[in-house]
């Protein structure tokens, strides 16, 4: 079966379209929540999580900066009184030494400080002093170092210099260091008075306390640290750790206080933070996995997809509950529909309940009774419409009017009038033309004026003392189109029952405008005949309204024929076909006249 034909089956069941929407009105809202909600809290706990992570790179560079700190309280030895006898003399003294040495000593004892490999000191001629050098020499003169260069330039500055630009003192005094790279702080040591620099301290660190600081701290579960200087070159980096592949934008931001941001390798999101040790200017730099970092986010979003998922189960095992009690009297109530369809209008539905449903049933049986109704009285209106029209072709072959026409013919033509022969036949042809039509019910309202036209010029060469006519026709309505013979028999009611009975010369008039914006077609047929009395005005208008049942006696009808049911022929067809709000007002006065409206609905297309 193809599968257009599977989705239009599945479209077309009820229950198909309410599992649908029952699914789109309870899933939509549940999804809608769970991705507010998977947002907010995915924002809120990865923002927490960066927050933790710039918090440990803090104090990672916290941490560094209080060893700096520290390991600067050893600068406080320039001020101690042989330390400047020794630098500012030129010549040895072993006491000097001696006392500066012990005060190395006492330094290490007091703070313990387990990360100084040497401490240094050196005049401006190269005579120095140190922990594991003892008095030195220097071999070439020390303000060619750039270094020392820039701290006489800036005495109170101290310099913290990393492992890639360090002083290395050993390449100086001939003493080499096993423990690893070193770290050196320089500072000047001035004269108490005049300030004048008259020599540099220098202390040896050992940088292995980088990586041990690095190292106590967790970023994620496989997040590692960079430390660098304040120029970018690495001091340290874990082994395992691969290349930061990070844009120069992103290495631009790097080289400013702290923050952090996304970057990519591999494919795979990295998450970066940095921060800036106040102390020394180096960068501390803490790389993990964006998913470790977010990793609570995504258990959150796992929870609220999960949550989703079954709600969403529960929604569509509670609809198939519920919707199997409520199809159930809907297919009964379809099939009693179906039998219906096929003719059997005895098939009914028995409610149950006082729900939506059962009124639906109860109107199904209502409309049941109802069609029934209709049907029999459809019958019985046909049965009506084909009385009419027998009626009605009865009146258009009316034997008097058609042998008083021939008689007259025959006069005419004895008596030598050619022309109004000629004039007679020619109206008694057309007349009779537009009355057959070639079988249509419908024609315009040309025809029908020119087809009550021609009978009154019959009927005109027999009552020229009596009979006067004018037309009164609004163009605008002349191609509309309207019941065939709706005007003779009113004409031919104003003639006999109005003008014969009056005496001197009669006027018909007949006239026709469209109103209600062109809705409604307008035609009256006034007669200034003998007229009616009211009493006699009620009775026409009561036959015309219906005789019901009048019409059940042939008999009574044909006496009726005489008092008016002509208008009542013509008003029965005008209501059959366009509705009871259409049809014929009658208004009479005695001796001035009668006037007959005809109201019909100017249809689309002319029908």
């Amino acid at each position: 079966m193809p599968m257009s034909r599977l989705i239009r089956m599945f479209m077309s069941s009820v229950k198909a379209k309410m599992l649908i929407m029952f699914v789109i009105l309870t899933s939509i809202p549940l999804i809608v929540v769970g991705l507010i909600s998977y947002q907010k809290s995915f924002t809120t706990v990865s923002e927490h999580s960066k927050a933790a992570t710039l918090y440990i790179i803090d104090q990672l560079a916290r941490n560094i900066d209080v060893l700096f700190q520290d390991t600067g309280k050893l600068l406080e030895l320039e001020k101690n009184p042989a330390v400047l006898q020794f630098l500012f003399s030129q010549t040895d003294s072993y006491a000097d030494a001696k006392q500066i040495l012990l005060a190395f000593d006492l330094y290490r004892k007091t703070y313990r400080y387990d990360n100084v490999l040497n401490i240094s000191m050196v005049n401006l001629y190269g005579r120095g002093i140190s922990e594991r050098k003892g008095v030195f020499t220097l071999n070439q003169n020390p303000l060619r170092n750039s270094h020392f260069q820039h701290l006489i330039a800036h005495p109170e500055d101290v310099l913290i210099i990393p492992p890639s630009r360090s002083l290395k003192l050993d390449r100086l005094d001939g003493f080499t260091y096993d423990e690893g790279n070193v770290i050196s702080i320089l500072a000047t040591v001035k004269q108490r008075i005049t300030h004048e620099v008259i020599g540099f301290i220098v202390i040896d660190l050992n940088d292995e306390f980088v990586q041990r600081f690095s190292e106590s701290y967790q970023l994620g579960k496989t997040g590692r640290f960079i430390v660098s200087d304040s120029e970018g070159q690495p001091i340290y980096r874990s082994s395992d750790m691969p290349p930061l592949l990070a844009t120069e934008t992103e290495a631009s931001r790097m080289l400013e206080g702290k923050g952090n941001f996304v970057t990519s390798s591999k494919g795979k999101p990295i998450f970066v933070t940095y921060t800036t040790s106040q102390t020394t200017g180096w960068k501390i730099i803490g790389i993990a996995p964006l998913q470790e970092i977010v990793e609570d986010a995504n258990k959150i979003r796992q929870l609220i997809i999960v949550s989703v998922g079954l709600s969403i189960l529960f929604v569509v095992g509670l609809y198939f509950f519920v919707s199997s009690r409520l199809t159930k009297p809907l297919k009964v109530l379809k099939n009693r529909m179906r039998k219906a369809a096929s003719g059997n209008l005895d098939a009914k539905v028995i409610p149950v309940g006082s729900d939506e449903i059962t009124d639906l049933g109860n109107s199904f049986n209502t409309m049941i009774e109802q069609l029934k109704m209709l049907i029999a009285r459809s019958i019985q209106e046909q049965e009506q419409i084909r009385k009419s029209e027998l009626r009605t072709l009865q009146a258009q072959i009316n034997p008097h009017f058609l042998y008083n026409t021939l008689d007259s013919i025959i006069w005419m033509a004895e008596a030598g009038k050619n022309a109004q022969v000629i004039e007679l036949v020619k109206a008694l042809s057309r007349f009779f033309r537009i009355t057959l039509s070639k079988g249509k019910d419908w024609i315009t309202v040309a025809n029908e004026i020119e087809h009550v036209q021609c009978y009154l010029v019959i009927q005109q060469m027999r009552y020229r003392d009596i009979l006067e006519y004018a037309v009164d026709i609004a163009p605008a309505v002349l191609q509309h189109r309207i019941l065939k013979m709706t005007l003779q028999p009113i004409v031919e009611n104003a003639l006999y029952h109005g003008i014969k009975n009056k005496r001197g010369k009669g006027l018909i008039l007949i006239t026709a405008h469209a109103e209600d914006a062109g809705q409604t077609l307008v035609i009256k047929v006034r007669d200034n005949g003998k007229g009616m009395s009211k009493e006699t005005l009620e009775l026409l208008i009561a036959r015309a309204d219906g005789a019901e049942a009048l019409s059940q006696d042939f008999e009574a009808e044909s006496r009726y024929q005489e008092g008016g049911f002509g208008l009542y022929n013509v008003n029965q067809r005008i209501r059959l076909y366009y509705g009871a709000e259409y049809g014929l007002t009658i208004d009479s006065a005695e001796g001035i006249g009668t006037t007959v409206t005809i109201k019909v609905p100017i249809l689309p297309g002319g029908k």
